[in-house]
């Protein structure tokens, strides 16, 4: 969801926003009712929405990215663009400034130019975000990777300039203030265990200049904006975190970032924006949640001070706005009861179809730090009814504070079906996220299982299954202290560097799945509970042997490798001794 600008200062803005159905809407309000300007037909689900325009113009034209294609809408919704990458993978990230057009899908970086592909880059992790900073006042395009090995990759064309290591998977990425600070290069951060920071991303090396622990253990941060809401002439810092948590920091005389306010919402914020919506001259927090809600938070007066006539015409609008609220609640409870009767006569038909309604689950299973346990956060578009979590490995249930749901536990029979655990969580009405907390036994692994029950008609169950690796309570980190005793176990044997590799993802956590590029890598982790270090090195040394006029093999003739990659390393020997 984005604002567009408005046509003169603290003037009223439309909201453009793009869904899952694959629909772009854009709207403006007038007295508190939103007026519709366009809204396009459905399609694929849309990834991502940005703003674009020539450089130091209004940034008011639309683009959406969906599936592999990316589409350009006019202010007023007429299309003037249908471009199709033909990435392999679906579009998850993108950023737009001026003629250039940065995506990311899963592992794939690429840089368009005018339509035309410029740069491209494989990531050995998953990308999260991506953004530029801005050319106009730097003269140079640099592109930066927010990757899920809690690093950032700076880019310069298709190489990697340097990469920045970050305090956690960085989820989130923003230019400073919108224009990348005082320098153009202060570059904002968010991660998915809710840290933040900047960084300035020089040419020659990063800077890391503040950054805000989450000490109050609250949610990973979803989206970033800048926007002057308090009035002081200094644009504030905006955030939308995966708990509903809507945050606004200020920044003191020393640039270090104060929390001035936030506010709970039930839903996680998928997009945050800081401009003038609902009235002329009052600024408003603009946010969307999961489920399709637009919220405003404005900082129109909501008590005004007034004499006995204003008070009365306060009162009637108050009583309009309550009496057309209560016409549109009469019309949608008269409306669900057409559609239930419908339902209802198309049962009972002889021609009856069984039709599953479907909906979407909104999930994240990640270790936290602080309490060696794991957090599964449960959001779907609708209320929840019920929520049955099964385990075939020994877990343990903790308690969470902002959980409202009553729990229920079976008896397992662990000897006979493998069940350990078996746990039913029945929610309140109106409850669209539920988040659990578990703590596993390492060196015990297998597969926990929740089954999502929501309140829609027929009753319709999801599945969804998370992974307990054996070494479950180890997290990713950048270094370990190497002047600690260690203990070290070595394999060595006929067997390829993608073997090894699967190995250590089978063992271990946010270990990505395709192995790294090059003859070696290498893991370093930290044990949460007991706070002992591990190092996982892999080398192909098989490879290493063989050096070819000072060039090593496989760069050389890769064809023969890939040939010969079937025979044993005797065969292989046996080859080069002969040639």
């Amino acid at each position: 969801m984005k604002l567009l600008p408005a046509s003169r200062h603290r003037a009223t803005q439309k909201v453009v926003l793009g869904d899952h159905d694959g629909v772009v809407t854009c709207f403006g309000m007038k007295k508190g009712e939103a007026v519709a300007v366009f809204k396009t037909l459905p399609g694929q689900k849309i990834a991502r929405l940005e703003l674009g325009g020539v450089l130091n113009t209004p940034q008011e034209k639309i683009f959406v990215a969906a599936g592999s294609e990316i589409r350009g809408f006019t202010k007023r919704g007429k299309q003037f663009l249908s471009f199709e990458t033909n990435l392999t993978e679906s579009i998850k990230a993108m950023y737009v400034s001026g003629s250039d057009l940065f995506l990311s899908a899963s592992y794939i970086y690429n840089h368009y130019c005018d339509c035309k592909d410029q740069h491209y880059y494989l990531s050995g992790d998953r990308i999260n975000d991506v953004i530029c900073l801005p050319v106009e006042r730097l003269s140079r395009v640099t592109p930066v990777l927010a990757c899920q090995d809690r690093v950032l990759r700076v880019l310069q064309g298709s190489d990697v300039l340097y990469e920045v290591e970050v305090p956690g998977p960085p989820t989130a990425l923003a230019l400073h203030g919108g224009i990348g600070g005082d320098s153009g290069e202060d570059l904002l951060f968010g991660t998915s265990d809710g840290k933040l920071g900047i960084i300035q991303v020089t040419t020659a090396k990063p800077i890391h200049k503040w950054e805000i622990r989450n000490e109050n253990k609250r949610g990973g941060v979803l989206c970033i904006d800048s926007f002057d809401i308090v009035g002081d002439g200094v644009k504030d810092l905006l955030v939308g975190r995966d708990d509903g948590l809507v945050e606004v920091y200020s920044f003191d005389h020393a640039n270090e970032p104060v929390l001035r306010f936030d506010q709970t919402l039930s839903e996680s914020v998928t997009s945050i924006q800081g401009g003038c919506v609902g009235k002329d001259g009052y600024d408003e927090i603009v946010v969307s949640t999961y489920s399709g809600w637009v919220t405003g938070l404005t900082t129109e007066p909501v008590h005004k001070e007034s004499g006995p006539g204003e008070e009365l015409r306060i009162n009637q609008e108050m009583q309009n706005k309550i009496s057309t609220l209560r016409s549109e609640l009469e019309q949608l409870q008269y409306k669900v009861l057409q559609e239930r009767e419908k339902y209802q006569q198309a049962s009972q038909s002889s021609k009856a179809v069984s039709t599953v309604p479907s909906f979407s689950i909104n999930d994240k299973f990640t270790l936290n730090k602080d309490d060696a346990s794991y957090s599964l956060i449960l959001e779907v578009q609708t209320a929840i009814d019920n929520v049955l979590i099964q385990s075939d490995v020994p877990v343990d249930l903790l308690d969470v504070d902002k959980n409202s749901a009553v729990v229920s536990f079976s008896s397992c029979d662990s000897e006979s079906n493998d069940n350990f655990l078996l746990a039913t969580y029945r929610c309140q009405a109106n409850t669209t996220r539920l988040e659990l907390k578990i703590r596993s036994i390492e060196g015990q692994y297998g597969t926990l299982q929740a089954y999502v029950t929501p309140r829609i008609q027929p009753k319709t169950c999801q599945v969804r299954q998370y992974l307990i690796k054996p070494l479950s309570l180890h997290q990713r980190t950048h270094c370990i202290d190497h002047d600690r005793p260690v203990n070290t176990l070595t394999l060595t044997g006929q067997f390829s560097f993608a073997e090894v590799h699967s190995w250590v993802v089978f063992c271990l956590p946010e270990v990505p799945e395709k192995p790294p590029a090059g003859e070696s890598a290498t893991f370093y982790f930290q044990n949460t509970f007991l706070d002992t270090q591990l190092e996982s090195m892999i080398t192909d040394l098989f490879i290493d042997k063989f050096k070819f006029k000072g060039t090593n093999v496989k760069t050389k003739v890769p064809l023969l490798l890939e040939i010969l990659d079937s025979y044993d390393q005797n065969a292989l020997i046996a080859f080069f001794d002969a040639a």
